[in-house]
């Protein structure tokens, strides 16, 4: 019930579309049921009429039957219109919704997700929350309405007639379906979590295709697909016979009810206290109303399954994030000097520290390169900078301003990142470079793709800037991929930069080609170089080494010439 008071709350903002959407399916049931008792009557009435001779009005309910087809037919489409629109607007919000608390955990704490598993979240389990409204909601709501209003109307003719359709009405649309739910709750559950495994696994195993391949590990990999397939299967089978046993259930209480209805209704008729053609009215008034309950049995299958996708969903929300934003806001700094004072940082209360004790200062404007063993270190710095982790102990300033009170937008907003793994999404290099610049025209573009020294090689790609890069940018070269990178950092005009080993795994060309473009990105900008090449520390103005968390100076000024010597080499 929490979890649904829950996601009631998220639907808030559409609940005119929603009441619409319940109030045209009340409409198009009531006429439904309306039209196959009318035509009964009148059908039966006609035909006593040319029996007996007697003359009856017929103009009136040969009119009554055309307006209810057209409220039908005009009713079910505009139903099934906002319906649909609600639920498209309603995942719509959630989609946003869900992405706006995720982006603050990342990437902290996404780390303990596996990539799949986040895949099946943010799309499969958002997915299935329409089936609260659509399933759910409308058709149970719509259901309770549209009962009341038809024992009510059969009540007048009978009130015994009516109390059975109303008890033919519970067992089929509650007690039955209330059973099923009891019997496939767990079920329902497995199903969802078999799902989002399986889904896992394939998303897991496309991205590391060529990694199972070399290691011979693909058909090892399959069968697992095929054994959470084959688990998926078993549970499936077992709710859709499960659901098959309710509706041949549901279908023989309808036949019961309709059968009971007419005895009953048969001394009433010899007595005249009804007429004749009010007989089959009856007949047909107890097999339509059971329309009203039709999509219950399903409502309360889904019922379970929604709620199992919303606390998959709720588990990623409800994660505190590894930083606090400030309570309060400030002005972003204006000048971007960097200093650490005995910063100390670690990932968890019992592991050890990954730094202890750091002390550091880099005024605006200069170059620091960081070297040290992996582990040592160097990216935790930089996860602290970047404000992805919290830092236990020590203060940090940026322009004389505290770390802690400056939003890790604004933080984003000052720093630049080139790293070495690329993340290029796959669509257009022109719309991986408006990532930093949305407003970017193309003379900006190609003044950035020419500092990044890649100007020339993308002109001439048969589609130029509109050229797919692929999935991670496969179709470039790991040269080509880190270049335009690069562009994007310099469209983006940070005022600081930081470098995560930019020239790891490229070829010598590619490499020298990469340092040239980020030689002219660094001028002027506060930059931090992470790297583990010698030869690309003659860039830096000083050069420290971390060791186990703790931080030691080997360098002062370099010379930049044997930087600059290295690419003329």
């Amino acid at each position: 019930m929490k979890d649904l008071l829950r996601l009631l709350r998220l639907f808030r903002p559409y609940a005119l579309w929603m009441a619409a959407g319940i109030a045209l399916s009340i409409l198009v049931v009531l006429a439904n049921v309306g039209l196959l008792a009318l035509s009964g009557w009148f059908i039966a009435a006609m035909a006593i009429s040319g029996l007996t001779g007697n003359l009856i009005e017929y103009f009136t309910p040969a009119a009554g039957i055309r307006a209810l087809a057209v409220i039908r037919a005009g009713g079910r489409y505009a139903e099934r219109l906002v319906t649909h629109e609600a639920t498209l607007r309603l995942l719509s919000q959630l989609r946003v919704w869900f992405y706006v608390h995720l982006e603050p955990l990342a990437p902290a704490r996404l780390q303990y997700y596996r990539g799949g598993d986040l895949l099946s979240r943010i799309r499969a389990d958002i997915d299935s929350l329409d089936n609260l409204y659509l399933r759910v909601i409308a058709p149970s709501i719509a259901a309770l309405v549209t009962t009341m209003l038809m024992i009510g109307f059969i009540s007048i003719f009978s009130a015994r007639i009516g109390m059975i359709d109303l008890a033919g009405l519970v067992l089929a649309g509650v007690a039955l379906p209330l059973a099923t739910r009891v019997i496939g709750r767990r079920g329902g559950g497995q199903a969802v979590e078999l799902r989002a495994r399986l889904r896992g696994l394939v998303a897991d195993s496309v991205r590391g295709l060529g990694e199972l391949i070399v290691y011979q590990a693909s058909t090892r990999q399959a069968g697992a697909i095929g054994e959470a397939s084959e688990a998926l299967i078993r549970v499936q089978r077992r709710q859709v016979r499960l659901s098959g046993a309710a509706a041949a259930l549901s279908g023989l209480l309808m036949h019961l009810t309709m059968w009971i209805a007419l005895v009953v209704a048969i001394p009433l008729i010899v007595s005249g206290t009804l007429a004749p053609p009010d007989f089959a009215m009856i007949a047909f008034f107890v097999l339509g109303s059971f329309e009203a309950i039709a999509a219950l049995p399903l409502a309360f299958q889904v019922l379970g399954e929604t709620l199992a996708a919303a606390r998959r969903i709720f588990e990623i929300v409800d994660t505190v994030p590894a930083v606090a934003e400030p309570a309060r806001t400030i002005p972003a700094p204006t000048t971007f000097d960097l200093d650490l004072s005995g910063v100390r940082m670690r990932y968890a209360p019992d592991a050890p520290w990954a730094l202890d004790g750091i002390d550091l200062a880099v005024p605006q404007g200069t170059h620091l390169g960081i070297i040290g063993a992996t582990g040592a270190g160097k990216t935790s710095l930089i996860n602290v900078l970047l404000r992805f982790w919290e830092f236990q102990d020590g203060t940090i300033t940026l322009g004389g301003v505290s770390l802690r009170d400056i939003p890790g937008e604004t933080m984003q907003q000052v720093c630049a990142v080139v790293a070495q793994q690329t993340h290029l999404f796959n669509t257009s290099i022109r719309r991986n470079l408006l990532l930093a610049r949305p407003d970017a025209d193309d003379a900006a573009l190609h003044d950035a793709l020419r500092r990044a020294n890649i100007l020339d090689e993308i002109l001439a790609l048969p589609q130029g800037l509109d050229t797919i890069v692929g999935e991670t940018g496969t179709r470039l070269s790991g040269g080509q991929a880190r270049r335009v990178a690069i562009a994007r950092a310099v469209l983006k005009d940070a005022p600081i930069l930081i470098l995560d080993e930019p020239t790891e795994g490229l070829d010598p060309v590619s490499e020298r080609a990469v340092m040239a473009a980020l030689d002219a990105l660094m001028q002027g900008r506060t930059t931090l170089l992470i790297t583990h090449r010698p030869e690309n520390l003659g860039f830096v103005d000083r050069v420290v080494r971390i060791d186990r968390g703790r931080l030691r100076e080997i360098g002062g000024a370099s010379t930049r010439e044997r930087g600059l010597s290295s690419l003329r080499t």
